[in-house]
């Protein structure tokens, strides 16, 4: 028998509040900032030139200060390249 791929599922938004709940509240907008920012990334389009690039950056320090405070909650909830953003 061979293992199928995961699939991610949406959860209801009073599952996703219970388990926020049990979760410190830095934890929680540490998660929020790094999932915003690599969407943000996201769209930016190539080549990067002036201002972009500029946001790029920001948006790069943004995730890794984020990742910090992740890490040290859970190394498995930082977001990584090529993570699906």
């Amino acid at each position: 028998m061979t293992a199928s791929p995961l699939v991610p599922v949406p959860i209801p938004d009073r599952v996703a509040a219970l388990i926020g709940s049990c979760m410190p509240e830095r934890v929680l907008v540490a998660e929020m900032e790094a999932d915003s920012a690599a969407r943000e990334m996201g769209m930016l389009l190539s080549p990067l030139r002036g201002e972009q690039a500029a946001d790029r950056e920001r948006l790069l320090s943004e995730v890794a200060r984020a990742n910090k405070v992740l890490a040290a909650y859970n190394p498995r909830l930082m977001v990584l390249p090529g993570s699906g953003y």
